[in-house]
């Protein structure tokens, strides 16, 4: 019989110990975190989540902390007793911490309660549509979310001390080694190796987020397909192609898997553009890793892969800003590919292509001709080229269509 108030008193421990670490601060803030309004901090496995919590309650006296990424505790069924034996750990406090809240069942009515308690509710987990749509029924209008991903460039530089003291060279220094090794906190900070860290993450996140949780019967063709899928990062398809392709059997299940290695934080997916909704949700998906650190651990590469890695970079960033307002678009004249169109409300606010090379001129050519066509389509005249080192504003035209591009490097352009 599990001893709740041993479990709860060893990750107690595990949290004093967390406080003593090296912390990168983010850029993130825990919304309203004094308010009595429950606080929902999702994001990736490991992408910093408990870290980001205890350092932002750092300051705010007494709170409590459970965390149900515990087999121990995972089946309980006396929550009474749960809470009671956090009290007596934790001296009665007034915040409480439930992290990956997710794995308990029926958390919603659990955390709901505890609310009506008088409890300052955080929960943290790492399901977007487990905590989205329980949130969305039970908890409407009382709650709100904060989202932690693995480090932005920016967070990922702060750890090699001040911008202002580096020079230009150490920082593309640095960038080339963000855009390699990814931006999850832990393999950083402690000095592990990175590769076999986030391949062991990568595992943890198939077979015990995804595979086990909806009981996906051929859990080998979900792994392939969930490797297939990061090794293509910035690659367009169709759910009929992966399933050509790798050994899951129908469109049907592909899309469904796609969705949980989504909701569970690996990929994301955009929508090739146009203002006819239907026409969007038919086209073909253009699929991201999360994380670049991912995709060179687990992912098979191939020898040329930067210009990859750097369009993976750029859409993260964009999509952690845009979210669903975040396209690709490809266009009517010519089928010229543009990597982002941004849209706010209904009209485009930027176009952006993601080029690390463009010195040849047959690259030059094919990227700025994009630009160009979908400026005239999209009536959107901010264009710019995200490059390895290029930094330029230049006129181009195309067939009558003038339009100036403005180059800039992707290292700089994510410090801005």
């Amino acid at each position: 019989m599990v001893n709740v108030r041993d479990v709860l008193l060893l990750q107690k421990r595990e949290v004093e110990e967390k406080k003593k670490e090296l912390y990168i601060k983010r850029y993130a803030v825990l919304k309203e975190k004094d308010k009595d309004i429950i606080k929902a901090v999702i994001g990736p496995r490991r992408a910093g989540k408990s870290s980001f919590v205890i350092h932002e309650l750092s300051g705010s006296g007494s709170w409590g902390y459970i965390n149900f990424d515990d087999e121990n505790l995972v089946d309980l069924e006396d929550y009474n007793e749960l809470i009671e034996n956090m009290k007596s750990v934790y001296g009665n406090p007034k915040i409480l911490f439930l992290d990956e809240i997710q794995n308990l069942k029926k958390w919603e009515l659990f955390v709901n309660r505890l609310q009506r308690q008088g409890f300052n509710i955080i929960v943290s987990g790492s399901n977007a549509n487990l905590l989205s749509q329980e949130l969305a029924t039970h908890l409407t209008g009382r709650h709100l979310t904060t989202n932690v991903f693995p480090l932005s460039f920016k967070e990922f530089l702060s750890f090699f001390g001040k911008r202002e003291d580096m020079t230009e060279a150490e920082i593309k220094e640095r960038f080339r080694q963000y855009a390699e090794e990814g931006g999850y906190p832990e393999p950083l900070v402690k000095n592990m190796n990175r590769k076999d860290y986030l391949s062991t993450l990568f595992d943890a996140v198939i077979y015990k987020d995804i595979v086990k949780r909806y009981r996906i019967r051929a859990p080998a063709a979900f792994e392939d397909l969930a490797v297939y899928a990061i090794s293509n990062a910035t690659n367009s398809y169709s759910y009929n192609t992966l399933a050509e392709v790798t050994k899951v059997r129908s469109a049907s299940t592909v899309e469904k898997y796609l969705k949980y290695l989504e909701e569970s934080f690996l990929l994301f997916r955009t929508n090739r553009f146009s203002f006819k909704l239907k026409r969007q949700m038919k086209s073909e998906k253009k699929i991201y890793c999360i994380d670049n650190g991912l995709i060179t651990a687990r992912g098979f590469r191939v020898s040329d892969s930067t210009g990859s890695l750097y369009e993976n970079i750029a859409a993260v960033h964009l999509w952690k800003k845009f979210g669903e307002n975040l396209f690709y678009y490809k266009s009517r004249q010519g089928g010229y590919e543009v990597d982002f169109v941004v849209r706010r409300n209904q009209s485009v606010e930027q176009l952006i292509q993601a080029s690390f090379n463009l010195d040849k001129p047959e690259t030059k050519l094919r990227e700025f001709r994009a630009l160009a066509a979908a400026s005239k389509e999209l009536d959107c005249d901010n264009l710019i080229a995200l490059t390895g080192d290029r930094e330029s504003e230049e006129w181009f035209e195309w067939f009558g269509v003038k339009r100036k591009i403005k180059c800039v490097p992707l290292w700089k352009w994510l410090l801005d």
